[in-house]
């Protein structure tokens, strides 16, 4: 079977998708760093193909197959980008830090940043890449990104991601050398201004002491224990969690917004591990009762976790289903995947 386009030879389908398969992976992070958001990232993609498809009989090797593509998803990228306004964590919106028994204050019209399971994203990626990769899929990189314009995004992303040339980076922007260096000039200084030094484990290289505590972690909101919480985070850690708008610093904060706000009681929240934007998360369910009167436990938030030694030094917490989905999780638990109650 081959595929027909004007001013192109025909194309066997098959040797396209052979051809570019390979990229499908880099092309999503590519896509999601710019845009902020997995399903949208995913449908760039899909437009990046649709593109690449209709030209690729004409393709003519003068670039790599992997800069030919990426040159498409930067075109993709700006015009999706057009007249959008940038996609913030609450953290990000300016506002004073909230106590924690303030009123939430949902703003469903923001188009909230999300995150990027690592099923999602990483695939069967070689492990090399992954680790070279990992800061420039975090949480906090992402939404630092989201600070620039659309065209200091790419240009920083191509040169400081990609480790394109200065030249190449021209030549796929139709910019000259000179501003492209005085772009990336100033989305390096704004990036320095609110992105925080990476310094904290991925879901995959932690410390026993890391571990240790994601256990104490899940065991203290299986339990409500509104103490241990507060031992869990470091004295200056951030919990946020869109589509509200407050965001919560302190340890004391985020137990009094644990305690006061989550609907859930002690053993109502049990926990499933995954890693999202290469960070340790957990899925967190909410106890509710099935149609036949038995307990059941259905997705309430996935919470993305940011380490600084044994302690949690930031939670971006989200609550859209889709994303469990996404990250491979259960569709819901039952009374045998949990922890038994005391008296059980």
């Amino acid at each position: 079977m081959t595929s027909t386009h004007a001013g192109a030879q025909a194309v066997p389908d098959q040797d396209f998708d052979d051809a570019v398969a390979r990229y499908r992976r880099e092309l999503l992070a590519h896509c999601y760093r710019m845009t902020g958001s997995p399903s949208e990232a995913e449908d760039l993609v899909q437009e990046v193909y649709l593109r690449a498809w209709r030209a690729y009989g004409s393709f003519e090797g003068r670039s790599s197959l992997r800069t030919w593509l990426h040159r498409i998803a930067h075109n993709v990228c700006l015009t999706a980008l057009e007249g959008k306004d940038r996609r913030p964590l609450p953290s990000g919106l300016g506002t004073a830090s909230s106590e924690g028994g303030d009123p939430l204050d949902e703003r469903t019209e923001v188009p909230w940043l999300g995150p990027m399971p690592d099923a999602a994203l990483l695939g069967t990626a070689d492990p090399a890449d992954v680790v070279a990769e990992r800061d420039t899929l975090r949480l906090a990189f992402v939404a630092a990104l989201q600070h620039l314009p659309a065209r200091q995004r790419a240009v920083l992303v191509l040169r400081d991601v990609l480790r394109w040339s200065a030249a190449e980076v021209a030549e796929a922007t139709g910019a000259s050398v000179a501003s492209v260096n005085s772009a990336l000039q100033r989305a390096r200084a704004t990036i320095e201004q609110v992105a925080p030094t990476p310094d904290g484990a991925s879901g995959s290289d932690l410390s026993d002491e890391q571990r240790a505590l994601l256990d104490r972690y899940v065991d203290a909101f299986w339990r409500k224990d509104v103490d241990a919480i507060t031992k869990l985070f470091t004295e200056d850690a951030v919990w946020e969690m869109p589509p509200f708008a407050g965001w919560y610093q302190g340890p004391r904060t985020i137990a009094e917004l644990v305690d006061t706000q989550c609907p859930g009681g002690s053993y109502d929240m049990p926990m499933v591990p995954t890693t999202c934007n290469g960070q340790p998360a957990f899925g967190l369910y909410m106890r509710e009762e099935g149609e036949d009167g038995a307990d059941v436990f259905t997705p309430f938030q996935l919470q993305v976790l940011e380490l600084d030694g044994d302690h949690v030094k930031h939670a971006v917490v989200f609550f859209d289903p889709e994303y469990f989905a996404l990250a491979g999780l259960p569709a819901r638990l039952t009374a045998d995947d949990v922890p038994a109650r005391p008296g059980e």
